[in-house]
């Protein structure tokens, strides 16, 4: 059983969690194996943790577990209504051994912001912490120590009550399990091709589109498919007005002449914490920074004309990206290309890996 203090901003007491070791881990050389190539999603750490809810008996029975399948009875509520949550946070191991996160506090406001959304119980910030540090108690062993390597974190809460009918359901479990990931892009940070989707909508006015939630991955793998036809890397979706929005899994960044960092704004897009992150440099730098609409028309216009100078997407998994090539039915433009994003992306992973001050306070370690 492991506790931690008081939380002293929302005074609540912190959970006391019951630590149940896998038996059946990974030997030390096994999980070295894996760390020397983890790839990306595809192996997971020894544990997870579980903590349930429910209308009478609020957050309660919180655990650390051995990682392993869940048991869900056919008439649970996510499988029929897709009331479903879920996060994507990283911990880099720094120079000295020490573990941190990147802005968990905001990753934990945003799950909070997407379960209302959804209709589920919103998970105090200071219980979303705890819960990331519990499992690095057991799982420190897994954060990687190779260049640009991290342990990615997959929080995530779903309707577990079994029953059919269209109400938010009365019991949820929330989880959080771990993944070895390797460098995003092997060789170097390469530019990336975009395909215009025009049939498909990623999300509508006063839909889902501002939260995290698996539907809105699940509505751009059709779209994200028909890049894959067209030979891009990833899809860019379009408001009903053919306002960008952002691409699959990823927000975009317009830079222009003058120096003005420009992203695509609305209710209907997710509010990326990596982007927020590499804008706040940007203004460190003397950048000015716009929030706004930005039609398909003024995006190839300005390309055209040389207003645009740059254009780079950003998200957790890629960091930041250049977008090398718009591409749609009938045109085939050549994005500029800059030091911008680059530059930007080197000083953000300098901070995640303790390579460079934390000016923002942004770091929070998780081993402490």
């Amino acid at each position: 059983m492991t506790t931690i203090d008081t939380d002293p901003d929302t005074g609540l007491n912190p959970l006391q969690f019951l630590v149940r070791k896998n038996l059946a881990a990974k030997s030390p050389a096994a999980r070295e194996e894996i760390l020397a190539n983890p790839g990306f999603g595809t192996h997971f750490t020894d544990h997870m943790v579980d903590v349930c809810w429910s209308v009478g008996g609020g957050w309660h029975r919180p655990r650390v577990q051995p990682y392993g399948p869940l048991s869900l009875d056919p008439a649970a509520a996510v499988l029929h209504y897709a009331q479903e949550v879920f996060e994507g946070i990283k911990a880099y191991r720094h120079a000295d051994g020490s573990i941190h996160t990147f802005r968990p506090d905001q990753n934990a406001r945003r799950l909070q912001r997407s379960a209302r959304r959804l209709a589920l119980p919103e998970l105090p910030v200071s219980y979303f912490l705890q819960s990331l540090r519990e499992l690095l108690a057991v799982d420190a062993d897994w954060v990687p120590s190779g260049a640009d390597q991290s342990l990615y974190l997959r929080p995530f809460m779903f309707a577990k009550e079994a029953f059919l009918g269209v109400r938010p359901a009365n019991k949820v479990n929330y989880y959080v399990i771990a993944s070895p990931a390797g460098a995003y892009f092997k060789g170097g940070v390469q530019p990336v091709s975009i395909w215009l989707s025009e049939d498909y909508s990623r999300a509508g006015k006063g839909g889902t589109g501002a939260a995290k939630t698996g539907g809105n991955y699940a509505s751009s793998l059709l779209p994200q498919s028909e890049a894959y036809e067209n030979e891009c890397d990833q899809v860019v979706f379009l408001d009903q007005d053919r306002n960008v929005e952002e691409l699959g899994g990823m927000n975009i960044v317009f830079v222009y002449k003058d120096g003005t960092l420009v992203t695509p704004q609305s209710d209907s897009i997710l509010e990326g914490i990596t982007r927020d992150s590499i804008l706040q440099l940007a203004v460190d730098r003397g950048h000015k920074i716009e929030g706004r609409n930005v039609s398909l028309d003024e995006w190839r216009a300005g390309v055209a004309s040389g207003d645009i100078v740059e254009v780079f997407a950003c998200g957790t998994a890629a960091v930041v990206t250049p977008i090398g090539v718009l591409k749609g039915r009938d045109f085939f433009d050549q994005q500029p290309t800059g030091t911008l994003a680059l530059e930007l992306r080197e000083e953000l992973t300098d901070i995640q890996y303790g390579r460079r001050e934390d000016k923002h306070g942004w770091l929070y370690r998780l081993d402490a």
